[in-house]
């Protein structure tokens, strides 16, 4: 098959380019990981790598809701859902750097590489990725994938193991990056495959610049990107972790994009004639991980009391100052499977008590909150969401202790399990339900990290593979329903909210977005005076 080019999308891309370039510093709350997107799993370094230095082989386009050509020019998928091959897009090149000229354009084995060392454990680069390749492992992409082959050197087909509903979409998601095999190479004869992480190349519309942590990144346009050079030249991710100053920041020209505001802030722009604000339903969901493999939470009476013992309406009305829907499971209501007649767990401390002392904990016991220092879109207000937490917990005889922890360290300490409740939020990258499933709930995203919860059921693991067997929506959402009611009645999260994705722009601002996946998309973005 080959799908429909979305059209505003085929303008951006193939458009001329203005002539004129002007500096554009986008206001963002926190430092990447790192610029090896495949190693993380945070939006913060998605949208500081994958979304301007990066392209993959397809995009998943929001507003069509559609999955649209990028590296691969077209493609086509065999009969039985097995084979799919994709052709490149010919004459792509890769960054050219004070670290690295390239000495060819992009081909076949570039691709090959960018899979290849995910998923294929004797693969030279495998075992250099420390952290792991926690989407890859969590999807399951090395037991789905079963072949990945070069016919030619712009074609890539890929052989998998069984039928995926969710593999083109998959390739969509930010580690789904395509790199240079060529540049690998070079630094792996090096010695120093560890700048892949520090020195990125891609072949998207900007280039890596500079890196301070929690000061700057800097960016510079590509002069030779294949939908044509961005008119922002240069972009600077201007690191502000206090959405107080972001603001301020804008209202002085110092950045011309503030991401995440505050509701109060966003309400300040309304009044201000220099200032306007983008707005769209988020696909994300912000919730409370409770660590199932932390006694007491092992017992399922612990997690329902936990969800009993929380008053939702007022941290709604406290945190998100009702600019979000409150949320009863992992998925937000504009997704196609969800469950809305799910009963969820009303403020009840009464209930909450009775389940503890049936749990054997009548007196309670002691815990831990886990939170980050700057608020996101996420949690707008860290301290205080935690606090009002700590507050409802103390009630019914749960002493918590709030630990605040800086964002990659958070990360990192949570993908090892070493937090008991975890204030966290996902953002579904493609469209898809399953990406929320199986990142969150499978049994291989345990392994990997990304499931807080850390609980691993072989009869809710069975839902969510079944539910990606097939391109029956119908039965797709049957099991996914299915799966959501298991995730309520084990009470895995303390489901939070559904935010409104809302970003702060100077008037001059054209051309930008503000997407539901969170993603960031500035090479179509121009400054008027």
């Amino acid at each position: 098959m080959r799908p429909a080019v979305f059209p505003l999308l085929l303008a951006a891309l193939l458009g001329p380019a203005i002539s004129q370039a002007a500096a554009l510093s986008v206001c963002t709350e926190a430092s990447p990981e790192g610029f090896d997107v495949v190693q993380y799993n945070s939006l913060t370094t998605t949208n500081a790598s994958a979304d301007v230095l990066m392209n993959r082989l397809v995009e998943f386009d929001a507003t069509s809701g559609k999955v649209v050509p990028s590296l691969a020019e077209s493609w086509t998928v065999s009969p039985d859902g097995l084979v799919y091959d994709f052709k490149l897009r010919a004459g792509v090149k890769f960054h050219s750097t004070a670290y690295f000229k390239p000495g060819r354009t992009l081909d076949a084995d570039d691709v090959l590489f960018s899979f290849q060392r995910m998923i294929y454990p004797a693969h030279s680069w495998h075992k250099i990725a420390q952290s792991g390749y926690p989407h890859a492992q969590s999807l399951q992409l090395p037991s789905l994938i079963k072949q990945i082959e070069t016919p030619d050197p712009l074609t890539v087909r890929f052989t998998l193991d069984h039928a995926d509903a969710t593999f083109l979409a998959t390739l969509s998601m930010g580690f789904a990056s395509i790199y240079s095999a060529e540049y690998a190479d070079q630094l792996l004869k090096a010695g120093t495959p560890e700048k892949l992480n520090s020195q990125p190349i891609g072949t998207g519309p900007f280039v890596f610049n500079r890196f301070q942590k929690d000061a700057v990144v800097r960016y510079r346009a590509n002069p030779d990107y294949f939908a044509g050079k961005p008119a922002i030249d240069p972009l600077v991710f201007a690191i502000t972790p206090d959405a107080n100053v972001r603001l301020q920041k804008l209202k002085r020209n110092e950045c011309q994009i503030a991401l995440s505001p505050k509701p109060l802030d966003i309400a300040a722009a309304s009044t201000d004639s220099t200032l306007k604000i983008a707005k769209t339903e988020a696909f994300m969901t912000a919730f409370v991980a409770i660590n199932s493999q932390h006694p007491p939470f092992d017992k399922v009476e612990v997690r329902q009391a936990i969800n009993l013992a929380f008053d939702k309406a007022s941290y709604l009305k406290a945190v998100f100052e009702d600019t979000a829907v409150a949320a009863n499971g992992p998925y937000p209501p504009n997704t196609w499977s969800y469950a809305k007649d799910l009963p969820g767990y009303p403020y009840d401390q009464d209930k909450a008590r009775e389940l503890l002392k049936k749990a054997g904990l009548a007196e309670g016991f002691s815990t831990t909150i886990w939170t980050r220092p700057s608020g996101s879109l996420l949690n707008p207000n860290p301290s205080l969401g935690a606090q009002l937490l700590q507050a409802d917990l103390a009630k019914v005889g749960i002493k918590a202790e709030i630990r605040v922890i800086e964002w990659g360290e958070l990360i990192r300490r949570a993908k090892a399990a070493e937090h008991d409740l975890l204030f966290m939020g996902w953002a579904g990258d493609n469209g898809d339900p399953d990406n929320f499933l199986s990142p969150q709930f499978a049994c291989a995203a345990v392994k990997s990290g990304t499931n807080f919860a850390r609980y691993c059921d072989s009869r809710l693991d069975q839902l969510i593979s079944a539910g990606k067997t097939t391109t029956d929506q119908s039965v797709r959402s049957r099991l996914y329903q299915q799966a959501q009611a298991q995730i309520q009645q084990q009470a895995l999260w303390l489901p939070l909210a559904h935010p409104t994705a809302a970003a702060l722009m100077r008037q001059g601002v054209e051309g930008y977005q503000v997407s539901p996946f969170g993603r960031q998309d500035f090479a179509g973005v121009t400054l008027k005076p």
